[in-house]
């Protein structure tokens, strides 16, 4: 896939607003043309002054406002989570293809930040598919984010939520992995969207396998470029950044060797999940 330039020139924007998600998540709003016009699952290369840079999700896109959504665990994300407004930052992008909204009865399962490039996805559906299923996990209820924002958007179309906590502090006690099989096993579905840690979306495509259901992923990994050219993210004979990051059924099955089971670290050395 070939970007035209407009994408791949650095931008600086303003961040205009801050949003804290949870004690350890924020969201960063900003003024861009091309990432409000993102579509959902598309990345954009974020530059930290000083620090470096970092792809993300675009997790949220409406009338020339952009957002994206960062959970502190490195340096750069410590960074970019402490930035306050009026801090500037540089984008490229948005980069990758994104997930296809389909008419029908779907299930979404996400995690963590994970949720962050279904939101724009659960937006679109809810004038497309005939019922939404929402499967939602989190270690603990403090981590959850979105939570409002979902309830709010899917109380537009027939819909259902299910919330799991590792430690059952909030919703059913367990994975979010566990709640899906009953689920799968009362009712038929035309497509499952998932994002999250990849053990979860490993086990979501074995789900997906086992009842014939076409399923989409987006899958992370360490990105340099975000156009293909590096190599550090890829994953069988793709890179993410260029022929993802949302991978369809088949092409999960052609990484099945390597899906769930390692991923490459900076140094391009395999790191077992």
């Amino acid at each position: 896939m070939a970007f035209p330039m407009i994408f791949n020139k650095p931008r600086i924007v303003k961040v205009l607003k801050v949003i804290d998600e949870s004690p350890t998540v924020r969201s960063l709003i900003f003024k861009d043309d091309l990432c409000s016009k993102a579509k959902p699952g598309q990345f954009i290369m974020v530059w930290i002054p000083g620090v470096g840079e970092i792809p993300m999700s675009v997790s949220m896109m409406k009338d020339g406002l952009a957002g994206l959504t960062v959970r502190k665990v490195g340096e750069a994300s410590n960074a970019l989570f402490n930035m306050k407004v009026n801090s500037m930052i540089g984008i490229r992008g948005p980069y990758g293809n994104s997930f296809n909204p389909i008419i029908g009865k779907v299930m979404i399962v996400g995690a963590g930040t994970g949720l962050a490039p279904l939101m724009p996805l659960l937006d679109i559906l809810t004038d497309k598919s005939a019922s939404i299923d929402m499967i939602v996990g989190g270690k603990t209820v403090e981590e959850f984010i979105f939570m409002n924002k979902i309830k709010e958007i899917l109380s537009k179309t027939e819909s259902k939520i299910v919330v799991t906590t590792e430690d059952g502090s909030y919703g059913i006690k367990g994975l979010v992995t566990d709640a899906i099989l009953p689920i799968l096993k009362e009712k038929r579905f035309d497509m499952i969207y998932t994002c999250g840690p990849e053990l979860m979306m490993k086990k979501v495509f074995d789900m997906a396998q086992e009842f014939n259901i076409p399923i989409q992923a987006s899958l992370e990994r360490v990105m340099k470029c975000g156009i293909g050219i590096c190599g550090s993210c890829c994953i069988g004979k793709y890179n993410v950044c260029k022929d993802g990051p949302v991978f369809d059924f088949q092409m999960l099955k052609e990484v099945k060797d390597e899906f769930g089971l390692f991923k490459r670290d900076h140094s391009g050395k395999r790191v077992m999940f």
